[in-house]
């Protein structure tokens, strides 16, 4: 019997909408992850513009992520994606009609980033909250395995094709900026895949455009009540605590480092960068299918195997101050890809089995917070750091300093106690 619902997940309407408008968004994306970095970097040379970007990104997403996981848990997940996603597909034109007729300027490319921003830090709880809506109970582990999988997927076969893209539509002597044609080709298509998205959420219907949430108190009590729920229960306080440490120190190496490697060291330029962004998904979406075996091989000793996996991922990051070859750097990526898979799969369901569904926009906007709006924000320290220290120094140093925080956080009984279940009870 619970094999056959769970094959049944794709005879539901509202899930195949939502999984196929998805899935062309989720390889669009991967195209404005590629270009936007390259579009900066071209614009002005500077790594330190590039960190300054993110940031801009990434301050309003921090912001007003833990606002947007209360919203979402306050009325319809569905018609908060829907407005965040037609804000994010108006910004991604914009830029790509820019960048096609040699107009854009960096004070725009700051301002577009601004407003993606805003607009993620309500999709990213929404997107996070809508599933549990459209499947049965008992469906949603594979509902939630099939999204992550088609997420890394994405992430293997999108960003080779925007370096590609980028590469082969080199602009011609009329543009003033190198790769402008590839990089607005790109920018263009995320902006097309976006609409495939808008169109699944328009036919979609969920429980909540019916029978909304009935809101208590104001939306910052309820962030309060989020967060203080949060810190109550030690295991996973602990946990969110430790993955801030951890975007801090990799997210900003990683997210402006990489460009940087590929536009300086490397012998492709955009093909390197789509590369070796390919080759850590690649990586990611194998894991994701060893996650489980994993878990059983540490016998539900999830904190432990995490620490383990960061232990050596930081050893893998300051492996990057000895590339020199793209394709040596996407087997090192692709390795790192690997272990985050295992990990991220067998947190994200543990989080997911241990806080109640009323809490759980509010919860997920505190986790994606960590990453979505630290990790950018390090990498302006990253991009500042790279005017006085070099490349290597910047990927050692992190990567070094990630490993000893793993190590030293193996005494803490919080984070080894992780993989116990434990319904939280709900509060609004």
């Amino acid at each position: 019997m619970q094999e056959q619902r769970s094959k049944s997940v794709f005879s539901n309407r509202n899930f195949n909408l939502l999984f196929g408008g998805s899935s062309v968004s989720a390889l669009g994306d991967q195209f404005t992850l590629v270009a936007l970095p390259w579009l900066v970097l071209k614009l002005t040379g500077d790594p330190a513009a590039l960190g300054i970007v993110l940031a801009v990104m990434a301050l309003p997403r921090a912001a007003f992520m833990l606002i947007g996981g209360a919203v979402v848990d306050r009325m319809s997940p569905r018609r908060v994606l829907l407005v965040s996603r037609a804000i994010n597909t108006a910004c991604v034109a914009i830029l790509a009609v820019l960048v096609l007729t040699g107009a854009i300027q960096m004070w725009m490319v700051y301002l577009l980033a601004l407003g993606i921003g805003l607009s993620t830090a309500f999709a990213y709880p929404a997107s996070s909250a809508i599933l549990p809506q459209l499947v049965e109970p008992q469906q949603l582990r594979g509902a939630n395995a099939l999204f992550m999988g088609m997420r890394q997927l994405a992430m293997f076969v999108g960003p080779v094709l925007a370096g590609v893209i980028i590469s082969v539509g080199a602009s011609s002597p009329q543009h003033a900026l190198a790769d402008a044609r590839g990089m607005g080709l790109a920018f263009s298509i995320d902006a097309v895949s976006f609409l495939f998205s808008l169109a699944s959420l328009a036919m979609i219907r969920i429980h909540s455009d019916y029978h909304p949430p009935q809101p208590v108190g104001s939306v910052l009590a309820n962030v309060a009540t989020g967060i203080r729920a949060i810190w109550a229960d030690l295991p996973l306080r602990a946990f969110i605590l430790y993955a801030a440490v951890v975007s801090v120190f990799v997210g900003g190496p990683i997210q402006v480092g990489l460009p940087v490697l590929a536009d300086t060291r490397l012998d492709l330029g955009a093909a390197s960068l789509g590369i070796l962004m390919t080759a850590n998904g690649g990586g990611i979406l194998v894991g994701s299918f060893l996650s489980g075996i994993g878990a059983r091989l540490m016998r539900g000793r999830l904190g432990l195997m995490v620490l383990c996996i960061d232990s050596l991922a930081g050893l893998a990051l300051a492996g990057l101050t000895l590339i020199h070859s793209t394709f040596t750097g996407a087997a090192l990526l692709a390795c790192v890809g690997v272990l985050a898979g295992i990990a991220q799969i067998a947190i994200f369901t543990w989080i997911q089995q241990r806080v109640s569904q009323e809490m759980m926009g509010r919860t997920m906007s505190v986790l994606l917070f960590t990453f979505m709006g630290l990790g950018p924000v390090s990498a302006a320290v990253a991009g500042a750091l790279l005017k006085v220290i070099s490349l290597p120094a910047l990927f050692a140093g992190a990567g070094l300093t990630l490993t000893a925080i793993a190590l030293v956080c193996l005494n803490s009984r919080q984070l080894r106690s992780i993989g116990v279940s434990k319904p939280q009870a709900a509060g609004i």
